[in-house]
């Protein structure tokens, strides 16, 4: 059973059309470079035949992974996140106890993480200990480095 994403509509839009592009422009270049490997003679010792299919093989797992994501896509209405407490999509401001340090992070799918432009997939450590605490709680954060002490300072889209 195939697990759902929970997505922005860009999000499932980007996914499209990567997925339209690995159809439609990379599965041919692949299948001409495997044609072309092929009528170089014994494919038993031709390396670009064999890079060639391993190419071919990576991008169609590729395909099938995206065609599961898109199927299994499950857009969400910001019109309908709670702001009482932290979730998908929720746009969080905190505050380092430790360092004072103020930061703002949009939680995200992990197809949509980029923290350089502050989203943060709901699978990292961070994430996964923010949901479902109310702004103004103080949350412990076990992360690789050792524990952050968090403060929940907004909480908005």
């Amino acid at each position: 059973m195939s697990k759902t994403h929970y997505i922005t509509e860009e999000g499932l839009q980007k996914l499209r059309q990567e997925l339209e592009y690995l159809k439609s422009v990379e599965r041919p270049e692949i299948s001409r470079q495997i044609a072309e490997a092929r009528d170089k003679g014994d494919l038993s010792e031709n390396a670009e035949y064999d890079a060639a299919k391993d190419a071919q093989g990576l991008l169609e797992m590729r395909i099938s992974k995206l065609e599961s994501m898109v199927a299994n896509a499950r857009v969400i209405d910001e019109s309908k996140i709670d702001l009482s407490k932290i979730q998908i999509l929720s746009k969080v401001k905190l505050k380092n106890l430790a360092t004072k340090k103020i930061m703002e992070y949009t939680l995200v799918a992990e197809t949509e993480a980029n923290l350089k432009e502050n989203k943060l997939s709901v699978g990292t450590p961070i994430a996964k200990a923010l949901m479902g605490h109310k702004k103004g709680e103080t949350v412990d954060v076990n992360i690789p480095a050792g524990k952050l002490k968090l403060e929940i300072l907004d909480i908005s889209i």
